[in-house]
């Protein structure tokens, strides 16, 4: 299906918080190229530049949250005004978003956000360097309408300092992998959050490592073996989740 196939006229929304202008000119493009959406169907907001606008969940068709450089986890101090106020409107949209089980589609960020609404505990018990993973469907995933069709097992892009070492009762585990038991989740029938970067292609993601050197997800003389790691095996299949997302949820 084209884009120009798709049914409705409302947009989905982007809520992207990264600062350097390369990576986030970098990951609004795979968004576009991976949902297959034209940009007056996809708005980003960047947050870390203004305040959320107020997003009428009955105006768009769904909301995209790419990574961060945000951690949830993070102690309070540690926390920039910027990021307190990202996840003080983030918490909020959440909280909506959850109530009326309207489509959303978290990207590693996405993770921290939901998590910290269910009060699951997130924290670096599983934290993932930056690599390419084998992740695996659960049952559920197997037959979830997002993610049905997917390989069982695929490989998938990964780098993050936190991640939900315990998923609540009342979310559903979609995906998992042995480096992180929460790979992928669902709340009510229409809510979700990857660990994983379904948005990320090679390019995208040395793009990333050469922007957040000096972030600490890797050490100052590892710059070649983190390089390398994205390369160790191909990954196509979880960009199909965007474009599916899109699909099932455009009108």
């Amino acid at each position: 299906m084209s884009s120009t196939d798709l049914p409705g006229d409302r947009p989905f929304v982007l809520l992207a918080t990264r600062a350097e202008d390369g990576p986030a000119d970098e990951e609004y493009a795979l968004f576009l190229r991976y949902t297959g959406l034209p940009p007056e169907r996809l708005r980003r907001v960047r947050l870390e530049r203004e305040p959320m606008p107020a997003i009428d969940l009955d105006a768009v068709s769904g909301v995209l949250v790419g990574g961060s450089p945000f951690n949830a986890s993070d102690p309070l101090e540690r926390k920039s005004a910027v990021q307190r106020r990202v996840e003080a409107e983030m918490a909020q949209l959440v909280a909506e978003v959850v109530e009326r089980d309207a489509p959303f589609l978290g990207a590693c960020y996405g993770v921290g956000t939901l998590g910290t609404h269910l009060d699951a505990p997130i924290d670096g018990t599983y934290a993932e360097p930056i690599s390419v993973v084998e992740v695996s469907l659960t049952d559920a995933g197997r037959d979830d309408p997002l993610t049905a069709g997917m390989p069982a097992t695929f490989s998938a892009f990964v780098g993050h300092k936190e991640a939900i070492s315990a998923l609540p009762p009342s979310a559903t585990l979609l995906a998992s992998s042995p480096t992180c038991p929460v790979q992928m989740f669902r709340l009510g029938r229409n809510v979700y959050a990857t660990q994983f970067h379904p948005e990320l292609d090679v390019d995208g993601i040395v793009t990333r490592i050469h922007a957040y050197a000096g972030y600490g997800y890797f050490g100052a003389d590892e710059l070649d073996l983190t390089l390398a790691a994205v390369r160790r095996a191909p990954v196509t299949a979880p960009s199909r989740l965007l474009r599916t997302f899109v699909e099932r949820y455009a009108r």
